[in-house]
């Protein structure tokens, strides 16, 4: 896969506020993401979290605040505009599609890259056919740099969890983002899968942005250049890992958590 060129100005949330009826889930959040950079968000259970992912991918419209991606506003973005804007997202489960082979759903994610219309392809025309196969080598391209080409040929269902999760980054993959948003990668991951896939995502970071939602702290810790921490829907800390580790504000938060959950 190439590497695309990404723009100085990057990704960024600007004084984002969410409300569902009168709980406050997002007020007032900031988040910028710059070009070939991990950036963590993390937070107790119903900071935000989720919230604002969905914000930056178009599930859910802002209240108030903006997008800008590239140094151009996001205006009215919804989630089939996310492939067209060089954006791809992962889900917290798996997400993948049963009644299709593991390639077929990874097909999907690299759909963006097809030029030639519905016509073509339901009469089988001659540029249809090739474009396909280019599609078909894209999406095995994707399974093996995640080292499960092997499974190509099967369904889903028949895979381990932690394979499935391969599967459904390799589909976000095969759309050659130059943003990828990360929404719990880590879920249901062993210790080993666990490092492999912190490898993975430094290495991306040589030809996109990663923006990573995540409660393994380690993991986030290890891999992410700058983090921000919300509690409440509000930002509470933002900085780097060794900064967001010794900041009073970040361990006041998640000790109340812990608290609640005592």
């Amino acid at each position: 896969m190439t590497a695309p060129s990404l723009a100085p100005a990057g990704f960024a949330a600007s004084e984002v506020s969410v409300r569902f009826g009168g709980l406050v889930a997002l007020d007032r959040v900031s988040l910028e993401v710059r070009p070939g950079e991990v950036h963590g968000v993390i937070g107790p259970n119903g900071a935000g979290k989720t919230t604002l992912l969905n914000v930056c991918c178009g599930f859910q419209r802002p209240d108030a605040g903006e997008l800008s991606w590239r140094g151009a506003p996001l205006r009215r973005l919804r989630p089939h505009h996310l492939a067209g804007v060089g954006i791809a997202r992962t889900l917290q489960g798996v997400g993948l599609f049963a009644g299709l082979t593991v390639a077929e759903n990874v097909m999907v994610g690299a759909d963006r890259h097809r030029r030639t219309g519905f016509v073509s392809a339901l009469f089988g025309l001659p540029r249809a056919d090739a474009d396909q196969r280019a599609l078909a080598e894209r999406a095995r391209a994707a399974l093996a740099e995640l080292g499960v080409d092997e499974v190509a040929d099967r369904p889903p269902a028949s895979l381990p969890y932690p394979v499935r999760k391969r599967v459904a980054l390799a589909r976000a993959l095969a759309a050659e983002p130059e943003l990828l948003l990360l929404d719990e990668p880590a879920s249901g991951l062993g210790a080993d899968e666990m490092t492999e896939l912190g490898e993975l995502i430094r290495r991306l970071t040589g030809r996109m942005s990663i923006v990573l939602v995540e409660h393994h702290m380690d993991l986030v810790m290890d891999v992410c250049d700058r983090i921000t921490v919300l509690d409440f829907g509000r930002v509470v800390a933002s900085g780097e890992p060794a900064d967001i580790r010794d900041n009073p504000a970040v361990a006041d938060a998640y000790l109340g958590e812990e608290a609640e959950h005592g």
